[in-house]
């Protein structure tokens, strides 16, 4: 009985010593200064979860722990060894992973406890299969659409909202007859059949353009999921945890919604992302003007202030490197640059502040939306590096377009804007951007990364092939 008290004091401690250092890894992610430390305290912190409960009484055979541990380190390392550009997805089969995790506890831990089920308890455990469930199938919908293995554009059909609404109601009338009734088991695959079922419809009519706040809704549902299961297993450490992963995923959520001035019931119901039919005699009166890399680098020598604003076109061209040798070689002519971050660029929250730390960008370089915005029109030149709707001018002008109202980079404000763009093919959106037509803007046709490096070398910065 001594051996297993202080046993059990030990496994204490430990989930004590993980549970702050959780808190102090999403206190320190919140900088890129500290971002780093926020890592480590993390994978410091499981690391110890995970010895904690390895240490547990309850353990009664490692050998399924053992295989486990193997098979999963297995997929992990692989997943870990992935192109920045597809972070974004990672990130949603991490969530995909947590949340059937969550979901096959859940339904081992009702079979082994019903019919004497605590009504708190039965609604807990409920509570956390409905959002395993729908988090598992709706991350692996989103990885689907951010890998382009699935449709990026909405697919909607007449009353689809109606249907998904009246399957998740299904599911939790199910999970208040469990509470009264625990067992009633023959609901219970319902109950968890229903949710996967919602998981896809409610992806499926969700366009590329919404995926950095489905992301991280996506992981505030993965966390309560968890949050619950701690509840069901009688658990400190992953109500802490999973409390803290909720709560900021639904706070990242709120600010990512804020960025595009939406709301929730838009992002979800709303079907952002349709492409946008725009009459082809307007289309064809519009022109462009384009320029070389020798016409833009001799643009930018010229100038005192640069804006750089970084977008997914930049990260799929895997460009931040050259984007590097491009600031210093401006930096060493004298010109200041600094870099201009929209809160939804990219595929999901902070993409862009990723990929320039990964090219060692200083940090007090990377500003956001609204601490830089008022800089545009004393700038010399905006350089867009393929950002196409959170540079979108009729977010401001144009009552019709589906992002009116949505906070912008004012960019169209600078003296000359250049854009590196591959065609004139619209963002995910799905709309024109009048941006590209205005008589101070000059489109740089091509691969981000070449036409980067391009622009170094005519400089003189050594830019290479």
């Amino acid at each position: 009985m001594t051996d297993f008290a202080g046993n059990q004091y030990i496994i204490e401690i430990v989930y004590l010593i993980a549970s702050a250092l959780f808190i102090l890894s999403l206190k320190w992610m919140s900088s890129p200064s500290t971002a780093r430390h926020g890592v480590w305290a993390g994978e410091i912190g499981m690391v110890l979860a995970i010895a904690g409960t390895l240490l547990h009484h309850g353990i009664v055979d490692y050998k399924w722990i053992v295989i486990a541990l193997v098979l999963g380190t297995g997929i992990g390392i692989p997943l870990g060894f992935v192109q920045m550009t597809a972070v974004p997805q990672r990130t949603a089969l991490s969530h995909a992973f947590g949340a059937l995790c969550v979901t096959l506890v859940g339904t081992a831990e009702f079979y082994l406890r019903t019919p004497n089920v605590p009504r708190f308890m039965m609604a807990v455990l409920s509570m956390e299969v409905i959002l395993g469930s729908l988090t598992f199938t709706g991350s692996l919908m989103a990885a689907g659409k951010l890998q382009e293995l699935l449709p990026q554009r909405p697919l909607t059909y007449k009353g689809q909202n109606f249907v998904n609404l009246a399957l998740l109601a299904i599911a939790v009338a199910i999970a208040i007859r469990l509470v009264q009734h625990p067992g009633a088991r023959a609901l219970f695959p319902a109950m968890v059949g229903i949710p996967l079922v919602f998981g896809v419809l409610m992806v499926v009519p969700i366009g590329g353009a919404d995926m950095p706040t489905v992301i991280s809704l996506l992981n505030s549902y993965a966390g309560l999921s968890a949050a619950a299961m701690g509840f069901v297993l009688d658990s400190k450490l992953l109500i802490i945890a999973g409390a803290l992963d909720g709560s900021s995923g639904f706070i990242l959520s709120v600010i990512m919604s804020k960025a595009m001035n939406r709301s929730f019931t838009n992002v979800l119901f709303g079907a952002f992302g349709q492409v946008q039919a725009s009459p082809a005699a307007g289309t064809e009166a519009k022109t462009v003007r384009s320029a070389t890399a020798e016409e833009a680098a001799a643009i930018l020598a010229a100038a005192n202030q640069v804006i750089v604003v970084p977008g997914y076109g930049m990260a799929v061209a895997q460009a931040q490197h050259k984007v590097r040798e491009l600031y210093d070689a401006l930096t060493k002519r004298g010109v200041t640059v600094r870099f201009a971050i929209h809160p939804v660029a990219g595929r999901m929250p902070g993409h862009m502040n990723v990929l320039l730390a990964e090219a060692d960008i200083p940090y007090d370089k990377l500003f956001d939306m609204e601490d830089i915005n008022g800089d545009f029109p004393q700038t010399d030149v905006a350089l867009v590096i393929g950002a196409n709707d959170v540079t979108n001018p009729a977010a401001r002008t144009d009552t019709a377009s589906p992002i009116y109202g949505m906070p912008i980079l004012d960019v169209d404000k600078a003296r000359t804007v250049m854009v590196i763009k591959r065609s004139m093919s619209p963002g995910f959106a799905g709309i024109d951007n009048p941006l590209y037509y205005l008589d101070r803007t000059l489109m740089l046709f091509g691969d981000a990364k070449t036409f980067v490096n391009d622009i170094v070398r005519e400089l003189g910065g050594g830019g290479r092939s």
